[in-house]
């Protein structure tokens, strides 16, 4: 088995499925590890808390590139119904689900 490393982490899971999806696309087999933790955000530590994406080594440099190239798009907005920012890839608001608006980037 084909030793992986770790491309990136956090808690927000939605982001990291985005991520997931973006990187599967492009042929990269990605592993997600600690979703099943984030049930217990406030009884865990801080540090046990993330979602993390793992990529095999040979494909690393590929999945870094690609996640490199969402982030240039542009910058991230703000959901004008509860003021969360958001990445520029997301269409809809990862807090509460509205959709993005032209005026409020």
């Amino acid at each position: 088995m084909e030793e992986r490393s770790r491309m990136v982490a956090g808690g927000n899971l939605l982001q990291a499925h985005t991520w997931k999806g973006l990187l599967e696309t492009s042929g990269i087999e990605v592993e997600l590890r600690g979703e099943a933790l984030l049930g217990g955000i406030g009884e865990l530590p801080v540090d046990l808390q993330n979602v993390e994406l793992w990529v095999s080594e040979s494909k690393y440099e590929l999945a870094k590139a690609q996640l490199e190239s969402i982030n240039a798009e542009g910058p991230p907005w703000r959901c004008i119904k509860c003021q969360e920012m958001n990445e520029v890839s997301f269409e809809l608001c990862w807090r509460c689900g509205r959709e993005r608006s032209e005026l409020h980037n």
